[in-house]
């Protein structure tokens, strides 16, 4: 089971964009996925009550609600043939909790807008990620993904160097395109979509899915309901 938090304390970076797109793009290659979905605003699972019947079946769980009928311990277990496990996490988290999603998962992709206020606020939530979340010490893979971006643009060279400048991995740049509000209004991946029109956008991701696929995951002593029970609690 490997474990990926999308994660960016600032909203609107397209977190659950990106954690939609890996679990349609894992569920249609035949692995066991599972959608955790912490942030309140509960697109991914809009996104996945969109999703088609027909379409390989995703694992859903609405993390942000708390559910009289349930204890939050069976609400949050996921099952344990799951291959893949995307977690769509909440913006403004810190101090404590950032330290909490950090050690509990294998590995965290970061989005960035190209925009100077965007820039400025992954600087920072990069730098509480290093720092205080002690990303380093628990092992947690780390890369960082451009997200929505139009080239050719002074303030995607601006991100660009940006991105270089960290001493983290920079692994994909996604464009802006219609094939994303096409995908999500179906429930789908960009890479479920009829190609060949979704070819552009589908190869983009390669980079970032070769990635996935090499790095590490950690053995964790936690049972595979309790991924943040620290959050949780609160």
């Amino acid at each position: 089971m490997h474990r990926i938090l999308v994660f960016n304390s600032k909203g609107g970076s397209g977190k659950s964009t990106i954690a939609t797109n890996l679990a349609g793009y894992f569920a249609s290659r035949g692995r066991s996925t599972a959608l955790l979905d912490y942030d309140p605003q509960g697109s991914a699972m809009r996104w996945l009550s969109q999703r088609p019947k027909d379409k390989p079946k995703i694992y859903g769980i609405a993390a942000f609600k708390n559910r009289m009928d349930l204890t939050r311990s069976w609400q949050l277990h996921i099952p344990s043939q799951a291959d893949w496990v995307i977690i769509d996490a909440p913006a403004g988290v810190t101090g404590f909790r950032l330290a909490d999603y950090v050690q509990r998962v294998d590995t965290i992709i970061i989005p960035v807008l190209p925009s100077p206020i965007d820039i400025h606020a992954a600087a920072n939530f990069i730098k509480d990620l290093l720092l205080v979340g002690k990303s380093r010490q628990f092992g947690t893979n780390i890369a960082v993904v451009a997200n929505r971006v139009k080239e050719n643009t002074r303030v995607y060279k601006q991100l660009r160097r940006f991105l270089a400048s960290l001493e983290l991995p920079y692994v994909a740049t996604f464009r802006e395109s219609q094939n994303y509000i096409r995908a999500a209004e179906q429930g789908l991946s960009i890479h479920e979509l009829i190609k060949p029109r979704a070819t552009a956008s589908c190869e983009q991701w390669n980079p970032l899915l070769a990635w996935l696929e090499v790095m590490p995951q950690r053995r964790f002593n936690e049972p595979l309901h309790n991924i943040f029970p620290l959050w949780a609690k609160g």
